[in-house]
């Protein structure tokens, strides 16, 4: 949980993120749109004391809200779950949160390392919308998440991850936005 004082100084910032973001979001049936929703849940995860809002990302679209990242325990999977399913305008959540024990810093080091190869890798690829993928690697098992605009790209992205030294296997829980 951040202390108050860092609560305060985040807050605003996603906020102006919620703003930003939903400008450029689409608004759906019940007004409220995928940024704001996105930055509600992440703000509401970092002031979670059961969650942690640094190691598990949101994506919304549509009011679907997708949760992916790494938790510690399954406690705070499911606290994640809640915490999203208590934002107006969320239909339905997904998670996607994988639980993995934690890891030494030199494995940070590798995985940090990794993430930002496959990151590189698909800024790269012609045909792959990077911006929407998040990529995070947890002791070499890396997971793209996000919502992306067809199966190709979503197949595209995984052979990519799959191809970078280090990877040890891909956790491609990328969604198709449906049409």
């Amino acid at each position: 949980m951040l202390p108050a004082c860092r609560l305060r100084l985040a807050l605003p910032l996603l906020a102006a993120f919620a703003f930003i973001s939903g400008l450029a979001g689409t608004a759906h049936a019940e007004g409220a749109n995928d940024g704001y929703i996105a930055a509600t849940i992440k703000a509401a995860l970092l002031d979670n004391r059961n969650t942690s809002g640094t190691r598990i990302n949101v994506d919304s679209h549509q009011g679907v809200v997708q949760l992916s990242g790494f938790a510690g325990s399954e406690a705070e999977k499911a606290a994640a779950t809640k915490v999203a399913q208590g934002v107006e305008g969320v239909t339905r959540v997904v998670n996607n949160v994988v639980v993995a024990p934690p890891t030494s810093m030199g494995t940070k080091l590798d995985d940090s390392l990794i993430t930002g190869k496959v990151k590189a890798a698909l800024m790269d690829a012609a045909d792959v919308k990077s911006m929407q993928i998040n990529v995070e690697t947890r002791a070499g098992v890396t997971q793209l998440a996000g919502y992306v605009a067809s199966e190709t790209m979503k197949a595209k992205a995984g052979q990519i991850a799959a191809g970078i030294d280090g990877v040890k296997s891909v956790d491609n829980v990328l969604v198709v936005k449906p049409r």
